[in-house]
């Protein structure tokens, strides 16, 4: 069993204001104070996007993405800070239906927003989409009236087309789960569930912020309660921490992070 008391206290214990704002909205649904928001804003460039760095010249895809899982874990992707920003995701979108970064960032991008790369072209595109997603399920949650539709089957269709056969796929961990998201909700049904098998058999070698960050992912687009999620679930009961929280991949700076969002995959 996870225990939740623990991971609460971890964060209440540890995190900062934005970061104990994610775990209010998560206890109670209420939106952070304005005050969080504007933490998260600023640096918001006039297109709607984030720069890679503070004194970055152009906005960043990888960047904005960030800042829009930001703002969904205190309750504010659609606010007008997120709602700019999802304006601009969409909008810079390629006709092939992929995102890459802009060229002028190729030298000081990581590796998984290179522009021109192609496994990093798969990333970017299945973790746009899963954000575009996500706002469209938040505003309309039976998906009558998506906003953002011919963005979203672009980008489905392409993700498509990046398959192997056997539900692989040629990129990033992280790339897979958002990929079935996004085509899950776009009614690839049958890739959704062979990437979601090959998400689960790796499930015993990834880190506990891995299996955190794909639950919450798969959660948050309303894919159910399923065996995948369940199989999670008990892989964060083994790993989770005695003071509650749950190692992050990149050092203990990022514990309560972690710790947040493996809560957010375990939430009822």
């Amino acid at each position: 069993m996870i225990d939740i008391d623990g991971a609460i206290g971890y964060v209440v214990a540890h995190g900062d204001p934005v970061e104990r704002a994610r775990l209010s909205h998560l206890r109670t649904g209420h939106p952070a104070p304005p005050e969080a928001v504007e933490r998260i804003a600023a640096g918001q460039m006039s297109e709607g996007g984030w720069p890679a760095s503070a004194d970055g010249g152009v906005p960043s895809i990888d960047a904005t993405c960030y800042r829009l899982a930001e703002l969904d874990g205190i309750g504010a992707l659609s606010s007008p800070v997120g709602v700019q920003a999802l304006q601009w995701l969409a909008a810079a979108q390629r006709g092939d239906g992929t995102w890459q970064e802009h060229e002028s960032l190729a030298g000081e991008a990581p590796a998984w927003a290179l522009p021109g790369d192609p496994e990093a072209t798969l990333y970017q595109t299945s973790v746009a989409g899963f954000w575009l997603t996500a706002a469209a399920v938040e505003i309309d949650p039976y998906q009558t009236r998506t906003p953002w539709s011919e963005v979203l089957r672009g980008a489905a269709s392409w993700v498509v087309t990046q398959l192997r056969p056997d539900g692989t796929w040629p990129s990033f961990l992280a790339a897979g789960w958002h990929a079935a998201g996004l085509l899950h909700q776009q009614q690839f049904y049958y890739e959704s569930a062979r990437v979601q098998q090959v998400l689960g058999d790796r499930l015993p070698d990834m880190s506990p912020a891995d299996v955190a960050s794909m639950a919450a992912a798969l959660r948050r687009v309303n894919l159910g309660d399923d065996w995948l999620l369940q199989s999670a679930r008990k892989r964060l009961a083994q790993t989770q921490r005695p003071d509650g929280g749950w190692d992050s991949n990149e050092g203990p700076l990022f514990d309560v992070n972690t710790t947040l969002t493996a809560l957010r995959a375990c939430r009822s």
